[in-house]
């Protein structure tokens, strides 16, 4: 009986582990969030998001992007070698980082206009590793197709993250349990996944100078123009906490990240699980001249048909729920994200299929997308802020990235179907 129920594609099958793995891990965070509103305040939680907004820009690009490189070669021996390039540059820069934080921390601290900051500016480089480590071994365990591994890691990480949250929430630690939940179940989650490239010391032999340099150049699309790119990327889409800090304060950053977060959670477990399956699918699938055109818009139409019912009740209703689940006075949360909805959606969607650019070599493009995509919501936020009201920065924010993101999922698929 059971059997049958199992999707009969390796694909399904595939996505289906994973999701299985981010469901639980996603699951556990959200079935605690009533839990966690409760003994942390939305200024502990906007100390949280300026955190991890700070560390995403960083990590985003803390292996020089060498980690979407590794999808590509066909040798394992050239994959081995891209790892440890990776490996080497999150060294450097993490390094790098943790100096000029000694040297400007101050000055972090005066821009954001928040002291609270200022005692875990020193964490953020190892925030940045653990985050960097893993974003390496996921590729190269999604590259062996070791999906349960991914899966168990990422439920590690889940457990451990909300374990150490909800302990030192209860003794009124303020943000720092949260901050050291992060840090501390990003730790255990890379020590699930490095068990295998540790086991194989044939593929640990193959490492070579000469071949990581070679591979360097090689690839060196992916620090030049998707490195640039992820961060501006990651830094456009943390613009609302940065921005919203020193005008509106550290509570409405709270119910923006919290509006986020909620919504993010459960279109993540799909898009995310979806998008490792299928960039070794369409990479496959590309490389044998097959339709890899036609794969992406039927992966597309199914997904939006399995979301776009329930997501439309939930924003419908988002203040009502944010008010019963989350407390009183996080109901302003949910028309953040009646407000957001669009932008949402957009970012599901474009996200699932993001890995296109990589596979065409088509970077240069996407970054200078990019850049405007930034520039358009930096004016749209400012307007917000010109008329001191965070619901039309919002609004604002909204509108330009779906917009733009309605573009990007345009040029890609289009593009895609030409390289075809």
């Amino acid at each position: 009986m059971l059997n049958k129920l199992k999707p009969k594609s390796e694909f399904s099958r595939n996505v289906l582990t994973l999701m299985t793995g981010t469901t639980i891990a996603q699951a556990i965070p959200i079935v605690i969030s009533p839990i966690l509103t409760r003994i942390y305040t939305p200024d502990n939680f906007g100390v949280f998001a300026l955190f991890i907004a700070i560390t995403g820009v960083f990590s985003s690009v803390a292996s020089g992007r060498y980690e979407l490189a590794l999808m590509l070669p066909r040798k394992e021996e050239d994959a081995i070698n891209i790892f440890v390039l990776g490996m080497g540059i999150l060294i450097v820069l993490t390094s790098v980082l943790l100096f000029c934080l000694f040297l400007f921390g101050s000055y972090i601290i005066n821009i954001f206009e928040n002291n609270e900051i200022g005692r875990w500016l020193y964490f953020i480089p190892v925030a940045v590793f653990f985050i960097g480590l893993f974003n390496l071994l996921s590729y190269y365990s999604n590259r062996q197709q070791h999906y349960k591994d991914i899966a168990h890691a990422t439920i590690i990480k889940s457990v451990i993250l909300a374990t150490v949250q909800l302990v030192m929430g209860f003794f009124k630690t303020g943000a720092s349990g949260l901050i050291s939940g992060q840090i501390i179940s990003s730790f255990f989650a890379n020590m699930q996944l490095l068990k295998n490239i540790i086991a194989d010391k044939i593929l640990l032999a193959k490492i070579n100078k000469v071949k990581m340099i070679a591979l360097a150049k090689r690839y060196k699309d992916f620090p030049k123009y998707q490195a640039p790119h992820a961060m501006l990327n990651t830094f456009s889409s943390q613009i609302p906490v940065y921005m919203f800090t020193p005008f509106f304060g550290l509570t409405a950053v709270g119910l923006y990240a919290l509006s986020t977060r909620i919504v993010f959670a459960p279109l993540m477990i799909l898009a995310g699980a979806s998008a490792k399956v299928y960039n070794q699918k369409v990479t496959e699938i590309y490389n044998d001249k097959g339709d890899a055109y036609g794969f992406t818009v039927r992966l597309l139409k199914s997904l939006m048909k399995k979301i776009i019912l329930p997501f439309a009740l939930f924003v419908i209703f988002a203040p009502d729920i944010f008010a019963f689940v989350f407390g009183e006075a996080w109901r302003e949360a949910g028309i953040y994200t009646q407000i957001l909805s669009p932008w949402l959606l957009m970012v599901f969607v474009v996200a699932t299929i993001s890995f296109i650019p990589s596979l065409l070599n088509m970077q240069k493009k996407a970054f200078m997308i990019e850049i405007l995509y930034t520039l358009f919501r930096v004016i749209a936020i400012g307007i917000g802020l010109l008329s001191q009201n965070i619901l039309i920065a919002l609004a604002g924010y909204s509108i330009v990235g779906f917009l733009m993101l309605n573009y990007n999922m345009w040029w890609m698929l289009s593009s895609l179907k030409k390289g075809d």
